[in-house]
C-alpha cells in the first residue's frame, strides 16, 4: 500500500514538474517570438518589447495568426514621419473613402511606456481616446518624441530597414487634407509570428 502511494506521489510530482517545464517553455518561446511583416515591397521583422506592452503584443499576435492583416495595405504614408497600416477596410479598393476607419470590432487599453518613438519603432494608431486602438499600427520613419507617452510603442524593426525606407519613399497624393495617400497599393501579404532564432 505504502509503495503504491509512493509511486502515485512520484508520478504526480513528475507530471507536475513536466507541466511546469512545458508552461515555462511556452512563456520563453512567446517572449522570443518576432513578427515577419511580408509586404509587396519586401519583408520587415519586428522584435517585440514584451516588458512594455504585453496586452498590445498579444492582440497584435492574435490578429496576425488569424490572418486578419492578410491583404491589408499601408494606406497612409507621411514623408519623414511614418507609414500606417492594419485597417481591414483597405483590403477593398472600393472602400477607399473609409481607409483609416476600420478595426477588429473592439478597442484595447493603452499601454504607454518608456520606449521612445524612433525610426523603425512600431506603435498603435488610435483615435482621440487613448484607449481606442484596435488593429491599426504605424512604423516610424524618423524620431517622433512628441508621440512619446501618447501612443503605445510595442517593438522595433530588427530587419528590413531598407524596406521601410522604400515604402516611406513611395509617391503620395493628397487625401483628407494631407499628402499621404500612396499612388500604388503597398500590400501586407501576411504577418507571420515565428521564433526569433528562425529568422536569419
Amino acid at each position: 500500500m505504502k509503495l503504491a502511494l509512493l509511486v502515485t506521489a512520484f508520478l504526480s510530482a513528475t507530471l507536475f514538474a513536466a507541466e511546469e517545464k512545458q508552461e515555462e517553455t511556452t512563456q520563453v518561446n512567446a517572449a522570443n517570438e518576432v513578427a515577419v511583416i511580408k509586404t509587396s515591397e519586401g519583408d520587415m521583422v519586428v522584435q517585440f518589447w514584451t516588458d512594455a506592452a504585453p496586452n498590445t503584443i498579444e492582440n497584435f499576435k492574435k490578429l496576425a495568426r488569424s490572418g486578419f492583416y492578410n491583404g491589408t495595405i499601408f494606406h497612409r504614408i507621411v514623408k519623414g514621419f511614418m507609414i500606417q497600416g492594419g485597417d481591414p477596410n483597405s483590403k477593398d479598393p472600393n472602400k477607399e473613402n473609409r481607409y483609416g476607419q476600420g478595426g477588429p470590432g473592439y478597442k484595447i487599453k493603452a499601454e504607454f511606456n518608456a520606449h521612445p518613438h524612433e525610426r523603425g519603432v512600431i506603435s498603435m494608431a488610435r483615435e482621440s481616446d487613448p484607449d481606442s486602438a484596435g488593429s491599426q499600427f504605424f512604423i516610424c520613419l524618423a524620431p517622433e518624441r512628441r508621440l512619446d507617452g501618447q501612443y503605445t510603442t510595442f517593438g522595433k524593426l530588427i530587419k528590413g530597414d531598407d524596406v521601410l525606407g522604400k515604402i516611406g519613399d513611395m509617391p503620395v497624393s493628397m487625401a483628407n487634407g494631407e499628402r499621404s495617400k500612396p499612388t500604388k497599393r503597398i500590400v501586407i501579404e501576411k504577418i507571420d509570428i515565428v521564433p526569433a532564432d528562425s529568422v536569419k
